[in-house]
């Protein structure tokens, strides 16, 4: 079995996380979310994969490189220039040499589900149910035959929608051939599925778990979710009088400094200085080289890689990019006085708790105190004492 995985895109939604890393490749539970994905395919049984690249296609490359670590083979399909999803299934049609699961690569699945998946006879679609279906491909299956498939309709018929999980003879190679651009200008794999539900040959198979990683906020139920699944291990140092509850991974290189608590699941990458007198809580994921310093508490946040988040600051519900810098005395706020559900710019995360999401390279000086539902591009720049909120572009500075 061949499993052929979408990863060619940038991953708009995700700005300004995706600013100079492709979607695929922003961490989970410290691996990159595309990894999780590859290594629930491998288990169910698949050796050859086939990546079909585009933007950042680079950093996808020197992490996976020919899967060998992975007791894999990758082939890459490279697609210059994204002109939607047949495009991108068909960017693989020279590498595929039989049956082939087509897999989105920013979601999370279940081995199990991908062993049922495989054995199916026909071509099949995975579906999944979902209480916001307008924002997907809603579906109508009746005996285990996919009967319609509209894209994020206004006015969804059910709430069963398409997973974007599939399996493929190389017949379907010959329907994508015969699509043609579609308003968005885009060649869409929907309009070759079609084919299929009409002559009643699409099949549906029920996952038993789904979740689509479609905004920053949605990495944060993503990362809880796998967190869960780890076990608890020390590569590192810890001194005493550090407190460990729960699932906590400390990798090779971290020193966790004294009157340090940590409460699991909770996992540290390598070359880490955290404490002393830090307070870290669940569901927390921190990238390599982070430092997490004196009175600074985190809670439910993913850290990227190199950022200092270092004395008497505030991180809860956020996602924050690598290499920046936190400022004394700098907090985030993750909850409205109401209690109401959150925004950030101008969308609906569906959390009554959420923080900020904030690009790569941030620069805070002490005291910026950061509104909730706040978006902030690369590499900004703020003054001691900024009060922040709302949608910050790139560079933007603040004195």
């Amino acid at each position: 079995m061949e499993c052929v995985v979408l990863a060619a895109g940038e991953g708009k939604r995700m700005r300004p996380l995706t600013a100079k890393r492709p979607k695929v490749m922003l961490p989970l539970a410290n691996r990159p979310m595309m990894e999780h994905l590859v290594l629930a395919a491998r288990d169910a049984g698949v050796t050859d994969f086939i990546f079909v690249v585009g933007y950042g296609e680079r950093e996808i490359r020197r992490h996976f490189g020919d899967g060998g670590r992975w007791g894999i083979r990758i082939q890459y399909a490279p697609q210059r220039h994204q002109h939607g999803t047949a495009d991108a299934v068909k960017a693989a049609r020279e590498l595929v040499t039989g049956r082939f699961l087509v897999l989105n690569g920013d979601m999370i699945l279940k081995t199990e589900d991908l062993v049922h998946l495989s054995q199916k006879p026909g071509s099949c679609m995975s579906v999944s149910t979902t209480d916001h279906p307008q924002d997907f491909g809603v579906v109508l299956e009746e005996d285990g035959l996919i009967t319609s498939l509209e894209e994020k309709s206004a006015n969804p018929r059910s709430n069963l929608i398409n997973a974007g999980a599939y399996l493929f003879s190389p017949d379907i190679f010959d329907l994508i051939d015969q699509v043609r651009p579609s308003p968005r200008g885009e060649l869409e794999l929907t309009d070759a599925l079609a084919v299929l539900i009409a002559r009643k040959q699409l099949l549906a198979y029920h996952l038993t778990y789904w979740m689509d990683v479609g905004y920053p906020w949605d990495m944060l139920d993503a990362n809880a979710t796998l967190l869960e699944t780890a076990k608890s291990g020390n590569s590192g140092t810890v001194e005493e009088g550090v407190v460990l509850k729960g699932t906590v991974v400390i990798e090779e290189g971290s020193v966790i400094k004294s009157g340090t608590y940590i409460e699991g699941p909770c996992i540290i990458g390598k070359n880490c200085r955290i404490g002393p007198h830090a307070y870290i809580r669940g569901a927390t994921s921190i990238g390599d080289d982070c430092h997490i310093g004196h009175s600074s508490e985190l809670k439910n946040s993913i850290i990227l890689s190199g950022t200092k988040i270092p004395h008497f600051n505030y991180v809860g519900d956020s996602v924050i990019g690598s290499g920046c810098n936190f400022g004394a005395g700098t907090k985030i706020a993750n909850l409205r006085h109401d209690h109401g559900p959150v925004k950030v710019c101008g969308k609906d995360t569906r959390r009554k708790k959420f923080g900020a999401v904030i690009g790569d390279g941030v620069q805070f000086g002490i005291n910026c105190s950061v509104n909730v539902g706040t978006m902030i591009g690369s590499n900004a720049l703020f003054a001691p004492n900024s009060y922040i909120e709302g949608c910050i572009g790139e560079k933007t500075v603040i004195r």
